[in-house]
């Protein structure tokens, strides 16, 4: 009887070492869903950022005009009408047509 027993125990520990090893929802497994995790982390990181960024930017153009006075300064050339213009030539451009 206690041979009988000894050796169910030990089929039991074996099939328990199995799943734990091999198994669905194993050591392995979790080992390659830890990696995968880390890679679409990796792969998010930089769009996370970005829309970030975005949100800022959304929030100052939603909230403050310093940010559309500055595009129209830098996309559209516009000046204030207290402002004055001056065009100032770059140096290289000077130097090239000598």
């Amino acid at each position: 009887m206690l041979k009988w027993l000894a050796v169910v125990l030990v089929a039991l520990l074996a099939l328990l070492q199995y799943r734990l090893w091999l198994g669905e929802g194993s050591v392995r497994e979790l080992a390659d869903v830890g990696q995968r995790v880390e890679n679409l982390e990796a792969e998010n990181a930089p769009l996370r950022a970005r829309n970030e960024r975005l949100a800022a930017e959304v929030v100052d153009l939603k909230t403050g005009l310093d940010a559309i006075e500055e595009r129209a300064r830098n996309e559209v050339g516009m000046v204030r009408s207290d402002e004055q213009f001056f065009w100032v030539p770059d140096a290289g451009d000077g130097e090239a047509a000598r």
